[in-house]
């Protein structure tokens, strides 16, 4: 199935564009993404998960929704899904 993967911030000069489309198995799951995602792109190896979740203060959305609040690491993901990724955000 392919997705479309969007990025910000620093996220997105670490990619070098906006959003990609991204293929993965029918099963794929949020942590299958993020751990390709770690292993294509060295800027982001170890930048998204820590001890196997999604790393604290990066958020990720499934089709606008936080996947912290459905299964987390472990959300499934459908053809045509949006997963955005947000790196931490720091201000004031």
């Amino acid at each position: 199935m392919e997705l479309e993967l969007r990025f910000f911030a620093t996220f997105r000069e670490v990619v070098g564009q906006k959003s990609i489309s991204w293929r993965v198995d029918d099963d794929a799951t949020v942590g299958d993404v993020l751990r390709s995602l770690e292993a294509e792109y060295d800027g982001l190896a170890g930048r998204l998960i820590e001890d196997g979740e999604v790393k604290p203060h990066v958020n990720v959305l499934r089709n606008g929704r936080e996947v912290v609040h459905l299964d987390g690491m472990a959300t499934t993901l459908d053809d045509g899904d949006a997963v955005s990724v947000f790196p931490p955000v720091a201000g004031g």
